[in-house]
């Protein structure tokens, strides 16, 4: 590639090398199985892309902006997120694996985490207002000092929430997801 505007293109099976990448614009571009592990993301913008099946395995992923992108099946392992640009930042993950992920101090209001594993993700000072976590397995993941008010976690489990650490309000738990909210009490919760 070597224009800095990539618009409506249709990527597939590209493994990208470090400076691939690098000052460029990608709009309403579709990447299938491609390889993103390796590139230095420095001054690039994803806006209306959808991401297939692509790889971000361990990524460093600073200074990159991600807005309104689709990631479906797509391995974001131990990513760090916390240096993206938080300026539009709007996302959406369908099926993704985001363990050991950090969104550490990030606003992703109204983010649609679905059929997604989120193990050890650390959460902490992140503004979840309004975020739906469809079906999700949020073992061991950290939830200090986050907002997660009319947060949506009716259908997800093995989290484990302390109400007096985080703003829950009018957010939406299960009859079962009670046990993650009373866990520090050492409460035994049983279902008759």
């Amino acid at each position: 590639m070597t224009e800095n505007y990539i618009i409506g293109q249709e990527i597939n099976g590209t493994v990208y090398q470090p400076e691939d990448i690098m000052y460029k614009d990608f709009e309403r571009c579709t990447f299938t199985d491609c390889d993103f592990v390796d590139c230095n993301f420095t001054g690039v913008a994803f806006i209306d892309c959808i991401f297939i099946s692509c790889n971000f395995n361990q990524a460093q992923i600073n200074y990159v902006a991600f807005r309104d992108a689709a990631f479906t099946d797509c391995d974001f392992t131990a990513v760090n997120f916390t240096m993206v640009d938080a300026l539009l930042f709007k996302v959406e993950f369908t099926g993704c694996r985001l363990d050991y992920a950090k969104f550490y101090t990030l606003k992703i209001k109204g983010t649609l985490f679905t059929n997604c594993s989120l193990t050890a993700v650390d959460f902490m000072n992140t503004d979840l207002t309004g975020v739906t976590f469809d079906n999700c397995n949020l073992h061991k993941s950290v939830f200090i000092d986050t907002i997660a008010n009319k947060a949506d976690f009716t259908t997800s489990y093995n989290f484990t929430i302390d109400p007096e650490r985080n703003k829950l309000k009018k957010a939406i738990f299960s009859q079962a997801g009670l046990k993650g909210l009373l866990e520090k009490y050492d409460i035994v919760v049983v279902n008759k």
